[in-house]
C-alpha cells in the first residue's frame, strides 16, 4: 500500500511538472527556461569577412519547421545551416523578410517522425512588457552554442519602451517603430533573432542587432515587440505576404527601366544566381548623388528580396515614372536604405 502511494505521488508530481512546463506562466523562472530552450535554434550562414560573424539565434513559431529570426547578413544565401536545441542539424531555406521590422522566417524540413517539434504559439504566448518589468533574453551570443548546448539567458528588466532611433555608424536603419530598451547586455555578436520573454514565460519581443544610440552614441540593447511582428511572420508563412507588382506588357522603352537609368552598374550577370553587387557608380547619377557605392549588395527593391543580378533588373523593368524606388543595400555589415524618385524617360521621337 504504501509502494502504492509513493508511485501515486510520483506520477502527480510528474504530471505538475509538464503542466508547469506547457504553461509557464504559472511555474518559476526555471519552468521558463526549460519552457524556451527547446524551441530555441542556432543559425549558421554568411559571414567571416571584414569582422561579419557567421551565427545567430532563431526561435521555432510552428511544428513544421518555421523559424522567426533578425534579417542580417547572416541570410544573404538561400540556405542557411540551422541546429535545433537538441542538437539535430538542418538546412533551412529563406521563405520572405520584412526588412521595415527587422524580421525573416525560416523553413526546414524535418522527417514525418518528426513533425511534432516544439514551438511557440504566436496567438497565445505573446505578452507586454513596461518599465521595470523583469525578462530573460534568450540567444546564442558569441557562438557559446554550436550542438545540443543550450542557448545562454541574461536576465534584465525593460529599462523604457521608446521610439526607436538607432544607427550602424552614421546610417539609419530601416526599422523605426517601438522597441523595449533592456537594462541587461542582450545584444551581443550572435544574439540577433533571439527571444526576449518575461519572466513567466509570456513572449515580449526578438532581439535585435548591436547597435548604436544616434542621439547618445553609446550601444543600446533593445528588443523589437513581437506584437509588431506577428503578422508579417504569419503572412510570409502563409505565402500571403508580398508587395504587389505592377503588370508589364510589350517591352517600352518609355517605362522599362535599367539600373544605368539611375546611376548604377552591376556586376555582370555571369551565373544562374549572381549576388546583385554594385560594380560602379556613374559620375553625376542620382546614386552618385544619394551615395551608393561599388561593393554594396543590393538586398531589396521596393520590399521583394533580391537573390541575383537578373532579379533586380526584372524588379527595375516593372517600374513606371513617378514611382519611388527603395533600395536596401548591404555595405560591410550595414542596411543602408535609398530612396530614388522615378524619372520620365524621354521617348524615341523626342527632340524630332
Amino acid at each position: 500500500m504504501r509502494l502504492r502511494s509513493q508511485s501515486l505521488l510520483l506520477i502527480c508530481l510528474a504530471l505538475w511538472t509538464s503542466a508547469a512546463i506547457a504553461a509557464p506562466e504559472k511555474g518559476s523562472t526555471a519552468d521558463t527556461i526549460d519552457y524556451v530552450q527547446p524551441r530555441m535554434v542556432k543559425i549558421f550562414g554568411a559571414g567571416g569577412l571584414r569582422g561579419l560573424v557567421t551565427y545567430g539565434t532563431g526561435f521555432l513559431v510552428s511544428k513544421e519547421g518555421h523559424i522567426a529570426t533578425a534579417w542580417s547578413h547572416l541570410l544573404d544565401p538561400s540556405e542557411v545551416v540551422v541546429v535545433l536545441n537538441d542538437g539535430r542539424r538542418y538546412t533551412a531555406k529563406v521563405l520572405g523578410a520584412e526588412p521595415s521590422l527587422e524580421v525573416a522566417v525560416l523553413k526546414i524540413d524535418p522527417q514525418k517522425e518528426e513533425l511534432s517539434l516544439p514551438y511557440f504559439d504566436l496567438d497565445r504566448s505573446i505578452g507586454a512588457a513596461s518599465e521595470g518589468t523583469r525578462v530573460l533574453g534568450f540567444s546564442n551570443m558569441f557562438q557559446v552554442a554550436t550542438g545540443d548546448e543550450s542557448a545562454s539567458v541574461l536576465h534584465g528588466v525593460i529599462a523604457s519602451k521608446t521610439k526607436f532611433k538607432a544607427r550602424r555608424g552614421t546610417f539609419e536603419m530601416p526599422y523605426e517603430g517601438q522597441v523595449y530598451v533592456v537594462d541587461a547586455i542582450t545584444n551581443n555578436s550572435g544574439a540577433a533573432g533571439g527571444l526576449l520573454t518575461t519572466r513567466d514565460g509570456k513572449l515580449i519581443g526578438m532581439i535585435g542587432r548591436e547597435l548604436r544610440n544616434s542621439e547618445t552614441n553609446t550601444w543600446l540593447n533593445y528588443s523589437i515587440p513581437l506584437g509588431e511582428l506577428k503578422k508579417p511572420i504569419e503572412e510570409i508563412i502563409s505565402g500571403k505576404f508580398s508587395t504587389a507588382k505592377k503588370p508589364v506588357d510589350e517591352p517600352d522603352a518609355a517605362r522599362s527601366y535599367e539600373p544605368t537609368d539611375f546611376g548604377i552598374v552591376l556586376v555582370p550577370d555571369v551565373l544562374f544566381r549572381t549576388p546583385a553587387y554594385v560594380d560602379a557608380i556613374i559620375e553625376g547619377s542620382p546614386a552618385a548623388r544619394l551615395g551608393i557605392k561599388p561593393d554594396d549588395l543590393v538586398l531589396f527593391v521596393n520590399g521583394e528580396l533580391m537573390q541575383s543580378v537578373r532579379m533586380v533588373k526584372d524588379e527595375l523593368g516593372r517600374l513606371e515614372a513617378g514611382d519611388t524606388m527603395k533600395l536596401v543595400v548591404r555595405r560591410s555589415d550595414q542596411l543602408v536604405t535609398f530612396e530614388i524618385p522615378v524619372p520620365k524617360k524621354p521617348s524615341p521621337t523626342d527632340g524630332k
